[in-house]
């Protein structure tokens, strides 16, 4: 299997987050790329192809083009303003505010187009969501040329950010990108299937209103966890988009059998709907010693639904998202692309 992968995603390095109430250090941070790689190397994944930039009419396809020039240009108007070494926010536009205005203030545009406190910007952040969309993108394109099963080693992640927000480390939507590259090559249905501990929200917004692409996701309950505000069973798509979108909403402490019907449920609905292709949003913060997240599954069972999603027998880029047990995060990705390559 090849794998598609920048160095440029060391460009963003925050040094802090808020969580729980405190400033502390990212979990999303350049390491967890270095412990992935060296698991690829260990188990012969030696086909590793850095992408040529692939432009932005893709991205502009998924995301607003206000959104996409804030981001250009945020960190550069953020220290003009002689601020702080990462850019970041103190207000929202709450329910009871209007969201229909973009403020001139800095602090209040990041407000506008985030979702989360968790997510600064820094120096080097839209370099690296702009190489890290680029492997997402060369994979689809190998893909759709050569019917290849590949990797997209993807930093920063991409499934919480939606045609006009990021936040929970995510700023440009990898899978969507991915996913738009297919059908702009020809496929006329691809499903995106999210397994990362936390519901693809911004990937579901993207597409809520379209037939092709189909969205499922397994995550945490919203009542309970991150995102919270979307994610909910009974989001089902609208317009064009309804009967597209299945969310299952697992316990915080699910074990993997649970877990693997949920997985067998969304893959039934994944050949009723016939897709050309899968986009798989590979977050293996479903571990059970993720430090942020509260599903139990075990490095083995890692392989196991590998195997499941191998035996589907259609064509699948798998685009790395989520996953924090850093010392652990190798070993839990690659079990998944064995267990696929295996069967």
């Amino acid at each position: 299997m090849r794998v598609y992968y920048s160095p440029k995603h060391a460009l963003r390095d925050s040094k802090f987050e808020l969580h729980d109430g405190q400033i502390i250090e990212p979990f999303e941070r350049p390491s967890r790329m270095t412990y992935i790689l060296n698991e690829l190397s260990k188990r012969g994944y030696n086909d590793i192809v850095e992408p040529s930039d692939q432009g932005l009419d893709i991205v502009l396809k998924l995301h607003r083009p206000d959104y996409i020039e804030f981001l250009t240009n945020v960190y550069d108007e953020w220290k003009m303003l002689d601020k702080g070494d990462e850019a970041m926010t103190y207000i929202w536009p709450a329910a009871t505010m209007r969201n229909d205005i973009i403020p001139r203030q800095i602090e209040a545009r990041l407000g506008y187009y985030s979702l989360s406190s968790d997510t600064t910007i820094t120096e080097g952040t839209w370099a690296a969501a702009l190489a890290s969309k680029d492997c997402a993108q060369a994979a689809a394109l190998d893909l759709a040329q050569n019917g290849n099963d590949v990797f997209a080693l993807c930093r920063p992640p991409g499934h919480h950010a939606s045609s006009f927000q990021f936040g929970g480390y995510c700023f440009i939507n990898n899978a969507a990108v991915a996913a738009q590259t297919l059908l702009d090559r020809g496929a006329k249905r691809v499903s995106i299937l999210d397994v990362d501990f936390h519901h693809g929200n911004g990937t579901q917004e993207i597409f809520y209103n379209r037939s092709d692409v189909q969205f499922l996701s397994l995550h945490g309950d919203p009542l309970d966890c991150f995102p919270y505000f979307l994610g909910y069973s009974g989001e089902k798509g609208s317009g064009e988009g309804e009967g597209y979108n299945h969310n299952y909403p697992l316990a915080e402490g699910t074990h993997y059998t649970k877990w693997a019907e949920a997985l067998e449920q969304a893959c039934q609905e994944i050949l009723a709907y016939k897709a050309d292709a899968i986009v798989i949003s590979l977050g293996v913060d479903t571990y059970e010693h993720d430090p942020i997240s509260a599903f139990k599954l075990k490095s083995a069972d890692f392989l196991d639904y590998g195997r499941r999603l191998a035996k589907l027998g259609i064509p699948t880029i798998f685009v790395m998202e989520g996953g924090y047990a850093i010392d652990d995060i190798g070993v839990n990705t690659v079990n998944v692309l064995d267990g696929f390559m295996q069967t």
